[in-house]
């Protein structure tokens, strides 16, 4: 196709109701012939019956003629669809006229004549009560089929002749047809596509009868106007008929393109079709598309228990914010359904939906998301594993008790205050949570951070050798920004004061363990630091067998003398490959901290989330570390699944550069390795984990966990 000529696409206000059906070109133009076709079979059935029972002199009277061998009579008692006009030269007669006008023609002549000619005569069929199928199955032997065009001429274009006649089927030169045959031969001629009408015309010559189809070709194409089109691509259409231009244009291959843009509609979810064709003179073809705008959109609440309309908690704008789809917008199903998942990520709705209504403008829609709101707020308790005590009778054993509002406000912000309490640890905690600063239009999310905890501190120094335990006591303030940076990208922003020392059994700040290694930085019972915290997620599919990355960056700021200078580094990435009905899992982590920093804030390795057989941080402990593990998992019965697995983690030889060496007091090896399996089993507090493992110092250990390995 030449660019730029004769192709332009236009846009323009929309007129068709939704959705309706769009029958195919061929169709509707097969529908626009079928009359025209059936008066051919009636052609062909008159010169049938001639030519079975007229045995009279060439010189008595086509009149005569007719009435004495019965046409009179099968021309009244065809019950076909009869359109035919049929004519005599010799001699006018006036037969009962027809209120159908025939569109087909019938050339008779007397009888030995050499000459055929045409002429028109007007059939009769009010009161017939013959069927036609009687004469569908009698045969008419046809000396010659030819192309013509409608004026009975040769076809300038041998091309198309050379179409139709290779559409044919059954009609061929001295071969005895039935009405039916001939019929299904004029189907495949306008399925052809190449011509936009078929007549069949019997001409009776001194060889025997003609079988003339005359066609009328359609025109060339030489430009397109596409009106309504507003997000389908130009480049769409030019390729589509590129290969088109200057060709005869073939309503087959038409029809093609036509499903082809709807097609493409579809995929992706949109409200659009082709409503309408035209093909004017000049070869330019007129689509118009229909494409559904958004009219309007609205939230309607529904209740819990009835199902019936009431009133919510949660503002409109709330929800309206959360929503990519907005007015002026062609309706995209997809979009929606995205929409729909976003709403019901935000937690407190049970159920979402969107309904699109025909809005009273033609053409658009109005959007109704029906929702259902989850109870606000409430008191929850539960229990867990610590993974930071590996000895006693309650091992790891903790509770918790929490209060919980997820719609503050009814702007989705989320207030969480909660206590867990174990053997030694203990973690108070307020967090409040704005999803979505008002007035930011890039969904930045607020969270405010106040929490006193008290966590085991045996990861990095051990228990100690007269059986006495110390622990790390935090008291921790500060504010996080995160927001979506591209999709499936997500960065995070915060700054945390941390108030953090070691205490011993009864409670009593200590500044160094049984080994005389400092337990603090600064050589007070507290380290004060100042973090200002960087972070960057990316995340695949979203499940815990896709990829995912994750780099940290903390800086301590040294506003106050005293207060820590450090920076600290961490990545981990993940790997998940699906190979048949298993899985296998590939993780590697890593990190590095330079600077005046806290003993007890090295990287621990070993346990239940590092390398397993190794009680928790016994490996090591440093500046630095890497860790890998690779893990194949595969479905056994119902939620029971099983896994093999093989872990490695190396201190990078930094476990000496910790303030104290808190790891080579204690003889930890610096690097080592797991391996073993397991059973997983889903529950509806995540993953249970049961883990058997084996180290390379021949130590065995059991490994139990909830959810997914950090």
């Amino acid at each position: 196709m030449r660019q730029n000529n004769g192709v332009s696409f236009t846009s323009s206000s929309l007129k068709i109701p939704l959705p309706s059906s769009n029958p195919s070109l061929s169709q509707t133009l097969a529908s626009q012939l079928a009359r025209t076709r059936h008066s051919a079979f009636q052609l062909i059935d008159s010169f049938r019956s001639r030519f079975n029972y007229v045995k009279g002199p060439p010189t008595r009277s086509t009149e005569s003629t007719l009435s004495e061998f019965g046409i009179h009579s099968l021309i009244r008692s065809c019950p076909l669809l009869c359109s035919t006009s049929l004519s005599q030269t010799t001699q006018n007669h006036n037969i009962a006229k027809s209120p159908l006008l025939c569109a087909a023609s019938l050339s008779l002549s007397p009888m030995g004549s050499t000459e055929s000619t045409q002429a028109g005569l007007e059939v009769p069929q009010k009161g017939q009560s013959t069927t036609a199928s009687r004469y569908d199955e009698e045969r008419v032997l046809i000396s010659e089929v030819l192309v013509r065009n409608k004026d009975g001429e040769e076809l300038e274009r041998k091309d198309l002749e050379m179409e139709a006649l290779t559409a044919l089927k059954a009609c061929r030169a001295n071969s005895a047809l039935t009405v039916r045959e001939v019929q299904e031969d004029v189907h495949r001629i306008i399925d052809s596509g190449y011509f936009s009408s078929c007549m069949p015309v019997a001409v009776d010559t001194r060889d025997g009868i003609r079988l003339v189809f005359q066609v009328e070709p359609n025109q060339e194409f030489h430009g397109l106007v596409c009106e309504g089109a507003n997000v389908l691509p130009s480049k769409f259409l030019e390729n589509a008929f590129r290969d088109g231009h200057g060709k005869v244009i073939n309503l087959k291959r038409l029809d093609e393109v036509i499903n082809s843009i709807n097609g493409w509609y579809m995929e992706r979810g949109l409200f659009g079709l082709v409503s309408g064709v035209d093909i004017f003179s000049g070869g330019i073809i007129r689509l118009q598309v229909a494409e559904a705008e958004v009219n309007n959109i609205s939230i309607r609440f529904l209740d819990r228990k009835t199902g019936e309309p009431t009133k919510g908690k949660t503002k409109s704008e709330t929800i309206l914010r959360q929503l990519t789809t907005k007015k002026g917008q062609v309706y995209s199903m997809l979009q929606g359904k995205r929409d729909v998942d976003t709403v019901s990520t935000m937690g407190i709705m049970a159920d979402v939906s969107i309904i699109p209504q025909p809005a009273g403008d033609a053409g658009k829609v109005d959007l109704i998301m029906n929702v259902v709101e989850r109870p606000s707020g409430g008191f929850s308790a539960g229990g867990g594993i610590s993974s930071g005590i590996t000895s006693g009778p309650l091992s790891g054993l903790i509770g918790s008790f929490a209060y919980s509002h997820r719609n503050l406000f009814g702007r989705n912000q989320k207030l969480n205050i909660s206590l867990e309490r174990g053997q030694i640890d203990s973690i108070f905690r307020i967090n409040y949570t704005d999803p979505w600063i008002e007035g930011d239009d890039k969904r930045t999310s607020r969270t405010i951070i106040v929490q006193n905890s008290r966590t085991p501190g045996t990861l990095v120094h051990g228990n100690q050798h007269d059986n006495s335990s110390l622990s790390i006591g935090r008291v921790t303030a500060g504010v996080e920004f995160s927001r979506p940076i591209r999709p499936k990208w997500s960065g995070t922003a915060g700054l945390i004061f941390q108030h953090a020392g070691a205490r011993d059994e009864k409670g009593n700040p200590i500044i160094k363990d049984f080994y005389g290694s400092p337990l603090t930085a600064s050589g007070k019972p507290y380290d004060d630091m100042l973090l200002a915290k960087f972070e960057s997620v990316y995340t695949g599919s979203g499940d815990q067998g896709s990829s995912m990355f994750a780099f940290n960056m903390e800086q301590g700021l040294p506003v106050m003398p005293e207060w820590l200078f450090f920076n600290r580094v961490n990545a981990r990435a993940r790997k998940g490959v699906e190979i048949g009905p298993t899985r296998l899992l590939l993780s590697l982590s890593g990190g590095h901290v330079v600077g005046n920093f806290s003993p007890h804030e090295a990287f621990a390795i070993g346990g239940t989330n590092s390398v397993r057989g190794y009680e928790e941080g016994a490996v090591g402990s440093g500046r630095s570390y890497v860790v890998g593990s690779s893990e194949v998992s595969f479905p056994l019965l119902g939620p029971l699944g099983g896994v093999i697995f093989a872990d490695y983690g190396h201190d990078l030889w930094s476990g000496p550069n910790v303030p104290g060496d808190p790891a080579g007091a204690r003889y930890k090896p610096g690097s080592g390795y797991g391996y073993g399996f397991g059973i997983r089993v889903d529950s509806p507090l995540g993953p249970l984990r049961l883990e058997y493992a084996f180290n390379d110092r021949q130590a065995k250990r059991f490994h139990f966990g909830v959810g997914h390995r950090s």
